[in-house]
């Protein structure tokens, strides 16, 4: 009979083999379970509406439904929540023709977000006869914090991305935190996901009801929504020291975006914006490389009262440099300065409901005039 030391002996290598063997089908089946529910639609299609991944799923799958619809004349926009007109005021004039447009723009969002939605909402790179992309400046002038460590981009486009994305996208941020972030979460989708599912689990039966509410309602309510008609008369900024005369009742709301937007100080320029721009925007004109989709620019009008262009340092123009790109137009950047005035704006940053009416119809009539009349329009797709 052997030795109970020579047994313990001969049964650890076995132990040990177990042990790893364990750990392995462990982490497999950790990688096998989140590609089953996180890479697939089969949880996003449950995502809380109400969060930026789910909005910007719910936004997807609403122009996704509507190309069904629309025809061949689409134009689709794409911006942040200082993109804002009306269909329904164009279609209540008999102006969305001979050009149907139509926003895939999500508050918050920034052309690294953009390049996502697109990229899925048009795989053939035919659907559009134009995107159109809002932005605050042809040009560059670095402000606050770095465009390309925005974390809450991983948010918004979770749902989106590829493993085939994952090395890419992560390296997209500057910060190396945020790189092994966006890394891992891109990967093990679960961990960005983890407190929807908290949420879910909490009350399933209720999460399924308003993500079916919402498919069914988002559009609707989307097109009949209202903008408040309150304004910002009164307000006014000495320009040499930054001092603001806000309006009477003026909220936290208006007095952060005038503070943030308009009167803030010079901020130093290390061309962190020019390189994001080229990264992304250029990211998403290659996607219409040899389409002819055509991708215009539009300036948006700059606030209740315009910051004095002496008051920027802009070394850099990279959206003037796009424009050399075949398929790329500039839209004339004087085209909404009329608005920029305070009865047009609900703060310091967005338009109220007046100032989203006749932004809608200058932008309808500067990309009728930038695509010409729909006999130059390439045949139904």
């Amino acid at each position: 009979m052997k030795p109970a030391a020579e047994v313990r002996g001969a049964l650890a290598p076995a132990k040990r083999r177990g042990a790893v063997l364990a750990a392995v089908f462990a982490v497999t089946g950790t990688f096998v379970l989140d590609a089953l529910l996180f890479h697939t639609n089969l949880y996003p299609s449950i995502l809380d509406p109400d969060s930026s991944t789910g909005l910007f799923e719910l936004i997807l799958r609403r122009e996704q439904n509507a190309q069904a619809s629309e025809g061949p004349n689409v134009v689709v926009t794409l911006g942040n929540s200082r993109l804002a007109f009306s269909p329904k005021v164009l279609d209540q004039r008999g102006l969305n023709t001979p050009y149907r447009l139509r926003t895939a723009g999500i508050a918050g969002s920034d052309p690294r977000v953009w390049y996502y939605m697109l990229r899925d909402l048009d795989p053939t790179r035919r659907r559009y006869r134009a995107v159109a992309l809002a932005v605050d400046d042809y040009d560059d002038e670095d402000r606050g914090g770095n465009p390309a460590d925005d974390v809450r981009d991983l948010h918004y486009v979770i749902a989106r991305l590829r493993f085939a994305d994952a090395l890419t996208f992560a390296r997209s941020f500057d910060d190396p935190h945020l790189r092994l972030e966006a890394f891992r979460g891109a990967i093990l989708k679960g961990i960005v996901f983890q407190d929807d599912i908290r949420a879910f689990l909490s009350h399933p039966l209720h999460r399924i009801q308003y993500v079916q509410l919402c498919d069914r309602g988002y559009a609707g309510w989307a097109y009949d929504f209202l903008e408040t008609t309150r304004d910002m008369v009164g307000l006014q900024i000495d320009w040499a020291t930054l001092k603001v005369t806000f309006p009477p009742g003026a909220d936290d709301d208006q007095r952060g975006t005038v503070n943030s937007f308009l009167a803030h100080q010079r901020d130093e320029q290390s061309g962190r914006l020019v390189a994001y721009r080229r990264a992304w925007i250029g990211r998403t004109l290659d996607l219409y490389r040899g389409s002819d989709t055509k991708v215009i620019f539009f300036r948006l009008p700059r606030g209740p009262i315009p910051r004095p262009d002496g008051l920027s340092v802009k070394l850099t123009g990279s959206i003037r440099e796009f424009a050399s790109r075949p398929n790329v137009i500039l839209a004339d950047e004087h085209a909404f300065e009329s608005l920029e005035h305070p009865e047009f704006f609900k703060d310091g940053m967005h338009l109220n409901r007046e100032g989203i009416t006749r932004f809608s119809i200058l932008l309808e009539r500067e990309i009728r005039r930038l695509l010409g009349p729909p006999a130059q329009t390439a045949a139904a797709r």
